[in-house]
């Protein structure tokens, strides 16, 4: 319920610093500091911005009355309430913004030191939401080779098409880091083993090594598309209307792989339909599972931070290996006779083996 509050006209010294410490928290802190990715700060700052409007709409807060009790645990636990019922956002999407809202509370205690008792009961009382377990649906190695056949690579952008498909699969790449790729990414000669160098969420890199028939595509495409003497900085895929500095953008790649998917769906039934490019890297992942790839190396060529990230692939593919065996159980089922149907067992010892 709005709570109505009486405005002095006059902003206290504690409404300026608090005030001031969330904008230096935004400005200063969280891109010099907590993150350098893009994504990242946006996802801070939209936290942010949602909590403020609560603030002010839900429980009548104004800049005369903010104060480090806006963040108490009564407040923030209401406000996780509200993103549920009237915003109907995923338990996922309300972690995502709270812990956004318990970095700022950090910051306020470290800056203001006789409110650090309001970060530490947030610490101990606010715990993430229960999280429905995540399905990863990826697609089958027929449904890969489908979707590879249909470009037609006599044309420079079937060509530029299928070698970003087969690089954003061939190292499970996440679209991002595909399209932000320059000449001088792609490592292919004068070395033993072609690789390329990725940067992915937080600006880490990691460097993942490219099969012979990727590798092959890629010389291709560099020919046909930056010529002899590439210049090392133009980006790998480029916009043809803005030239070799201008991004891709990411709708005209889902165009382009819907087309695809419609096409290649007539062919192989495994292939979806609704194809989106982050499916190549949940494909690739889950198909180095099945080749018995360590899921500890896996973590490391998809960039992430936290093994339990990863671990969605294992569910995957323990999954598939159970229903390998309801099957195989199913089929030696139906092969052996039915005993209690025999005349001679349906008497009742015999029934319950005695």
């Amino acid at each position: 319920m709005k709570k109505t509050s009486k405005s002095s006209g006059t902003l206290t010294t504690q409404n300026r610093k608090i005030a001031k410490l969330i904008y230096d928290w935004h400005t200063t802190f969280l891109p010099s500091v907590k993150t350098t990715s893009a994504h990242t700060l946006r996802s801070y700052k939209l936290s942010l911005s949602i909590f403020l409007r609560y603030l002010q709409s839900e429980r009548g807060i104004t800049a005369f009355t903010l104060t480090p009790e806006c963040f108490s645990v009564e407040v923030l636990s209401q406000w996780l309430i509200w993103l549920k019922k009237e915003r109907h956002v995923s338990a996922t999407t309300c972690n995502i913004r709270m812990a956004a809202i318990k970095n700022l509370t950090k910051y306020i205690s470290g800056q203001m030191p006789e409110y650090a008792y309001i970060y530490m009961a947030v610490s101990e009382f606010i715990k993430p939401m229960r999280k429905v377990k995540r399905i990863v649906h990826a697609m089958t190695r027929n449904a890969v080779k489908a979707i590879f056949a249909v470009p037609d690579t006599t044309t420079k952008i079937g060509l530029r098409d299928l070698a970003l498909m087969m690089l954003s699969y061939g190292v499970a790449a996440r679209l991002n880091e595909v399209l932000s790729l320059t000449v001088k990414d792609i490592v292919l000669d004068n070395v033993k083993d072609p690789y390329v160098i990725l940067c992915g969420k937080g600006g880490g890199f990691r460097s993942i090594y490219l099969h012979d028939d990727l590798v092959e595509w890629l010389r291709l495409y560099l020919r046909v598309f930056h010529g002899d003497r590439p210049d090392k900085d133009s980006l790998l895929f480029y916009s043809p209307c803005k030239g070799c500095m201008g991004k891709l953008t990411q709708p005209a790649i889902a165009k382009r792989l819907r087309l695809y998917a419609a096409k290649a769906h007539e062919i192989c039934p495994d292939v979806p339909l609704d194809l989106h490019s982050h499916l190549w890297r949940h494909s690739m992942a889950t198909h180095w599972r099945e080749d018995n790839i360590n899921i500890v190396e896996i973590k490391e060529l998809l960039g992430h931070r936290n093994l339990s990230t990863t671990m969605i692939y294992e569910d995957v593919t323990e999954e598939q290996k159970k229903k390998a065996i309801d099957t195989l159980e199913d089929t030696i089922t139906k092969s052996q006779d039915k005993k209690w149907k025999k005349p001679e067992n349906m008497e009742l010892l015999t029934l319950v083996g005695l």
